[in-house]
């Protein structure tokens, strides 16, 4: 039974959740002992507002990297809980785990020396695959958000891998993939099918603190004046 403690400072969390400025929710997280966020943090990737779920996301990315410079074994038995929410034997659906994953070696340069390998690992057939179709778009967000600021360590099978999802039915699964290879530096518009620079589905993208709604041609058309490596 969960304590009364625990439900109210779980309804604080998703107060602070709701907070228009990214900096002031951080800075009330903050104010939460590490050990009670973390459960209070995952339990919101389920929330059934998009927008709430993401948020966690972004804090749990905060929070952990913020763990691992006290503490790293704590960071890894997030991380090790991230991999077993993903994992067939848990039993149930890691919603928001693979975005958390990118968030988090998005931010902390020494989990992702540890852990990059497993977030790539989910896109690659021969690896741990991941075959739910909406857990796919949750790995190719974390992944694209992890190459953001670590663009020179995406592996050639892990892009060949995105570049694949170009060709998703799915606009989501597509438009992240464009994000992430974009992220990557490795996205020439010269060399995809026209059809994509052509694609003018909407896709909402989760930015910093909110989302943003754009085209899918709009975010490829976006790489032109950005370096692209061959």
């Amino acid at each position: 039974m969960t304590k009364p403690y625990g439900r109210k400072t779980k309804r604080k969390v998703g107060e602070i959740l709701l907070e228009p400025c990214r900096e002031t929710a951080m800075e009330k997280l903050e104010q939460i002992p590490d050990e009670q966020l973390v459960g209070h943090l995952f339990s919101h990737f389920y929330h059934t507002d998009e927008l709430i779920k993401f948020r966690s996301i972004a804090a749990m990315g905060r929070l952990v990297t913020r763990m691992a410079q006290k503490n790293m074994e704590k960071a890894r038995i997030v991380m090790r809980r991230i991999m077993w929410n993903l994992n067939d034997e848990s039993g149930g659906i890691g919603w928001g785990s693979p975005e958390a994953m990118g968030e988090i070696l998005c931010q902390s340069p020494e989990l992702a020396a540890e852990f990059e390998s497993i977030l790539f690992s989910y896109l690659d057939p021969d690896g741990n695959h991941i075959e739910h179709e909406a857990l796919q778009r949750g790995v190719l967000w974390g992944v694209g958000t992890y190459l953001e600021s670590n663009p020179h360590n995406l592996d050639e099978k892990t892009k060949g891998l995105l570049f694949g999802y170009l060709h998703s039915a799915d606009p989501i699964k597509k438009g992240y993939a464009v994000r992430a290879l974009i992220n990557a530096g490795c996205f020439d518009c010269s060399l995809v099918p026209e059809n994509i620079i052509t694609d003018n589905r909407q896709i909402d993208l989760f930015t910093d603190w909110d989302f943003i709604s754009t085209r899918i041609s709009d975010l490829v058309m976006s790489c032109k004046n950005r370096k692209i490596s061959a």
